[in-house]
């Protein structure tokens, strides 16, 4: 007999939209489709491309084991599939795809023990930190922290005429290796600068009103020193600015580059990958409109 399975679409993020370090997050409609298939055999198996990577496999297993001891369901084995059109370690919330995928198929597959809230909690352990794990479960920009040990949120949808054109070099930046190089303290008057910058973006993304965005994407506690990993970046946003964009920030650890437009978007993409160009330094550009889904069961 045929074991059950399900097949779920997760979205890509982009987090930290400059100065929100490990809080503001958006969803966007580049997509992983992780495939979760019960198994008689006691084990958790990845069974896509990347089956031989110890990290892939790892980072699958964990993900397993930390939903079958939170939600106590009694744990089985189960095949993996991992499909889509996210970079690894491109800064576009990869991991967030596979951990929240497997997760939320199992879920599925278990009868849904876990409400929303209870994934996200377990996805932010996971991860460390909400700011893929949010929008990836819930679409739209998203704005969390882990607050008394429990992830608290605000989710807002983004209209499609608001565009996010986003800029991949081909090669990656590891998280930890981007998070090495952030200092241990930040002046306070960085620390208050970034907070400014912050509650504006938030409040703007709340009330609809993107063209106030122009200017705040600036950040004083990670991009400058992540910079070092990507150092085409401000040469990329300022191209990508003055095409017409708003905006732009490191994605995540980087090397993927987003900047936001109401318009030209097609010329802030030509501008941005110029600068790549120049180097000669592959990169893809994507033109993407924000996720207001998130998660999903794929149905056939």
């Amino acid at each position: 007999m045929r074991k059950p399975s399900v097949i779920v679409r997760v979205p890509a993020s982009t987090s930290n939209l400059g100065p929100g370090f490990d809080t503001l997050g958006l969803a966007l409609k580049l997509h992983n489709q992780i495939s979760v298939r019960e198994t008689d055999e006691p084990v958790i198996e990845r069974v896509d491309s990347q089956r031989n990577s110890t990290a892939a496999n790892a980072m699958s297993r964990e993900a397993a084991s930390a939903f079958f001891k939170r939600s106590q369901i009694k744990p089985h084995g189960a095949q993996i599939e991992v499909k889509g059109e996210l970079p690894v370690s491109g800064g576009l919330g990869s991991s967030v795809t596979v951990r929240l995928g497997i997760v939320y198929a199992l879920n599925e597959l278990n009868g849904r023990p876990l409400g929303a809230a209870a994934m996200l909690d377990l996805v932010t352990e996971l991860e460390q930190h909400p700011d893929n794990a949010g929008p990836a479960l819930f679409g739209g920009f998203v704005v969390a922290g882990i607050i008394n040990g429990a992830v608290h949120y605000r989710r807002f949808s983004v209209p499609a005429t608001v565009k996010f054109v986003v800029c991949c070099p081909e090669y990656e930046v590891a998280t930890e290796k981007a998070r090495a190089l952030l200092p241990k303290q930040v002046p306070l008057r960085d620390a208050v600068e970034n907070l400014r910058r912050v509650a504006l973006i938030t409040a703007i993304f709340a009330t609809g009103d993107y063209t106030l965005l122009r200017g705040l994407f600036d950040d004083k506690l990670h991009q400058p020193y992540r910079q070092k990993l990507t150092p085409m970046f401000s040469d990329v946003v300022t191209a990508g600015v003055e095409a017409g964009a708003l905006g732009g920030w490191l994605s995540g650890s980087g090397p993927a580059i987003v900047c936001i437009t109401e318009q030209k978007e097609r010329a802030v993409a030509e501008a941005m990958a110029s600068v790549y160009a120049k180097l000669r330094i592959r990169c893809q550009t994507h033109i993407l409109t924000a996720d207001n889904d998130g998660t999903r069961v794929k149905r056939s």
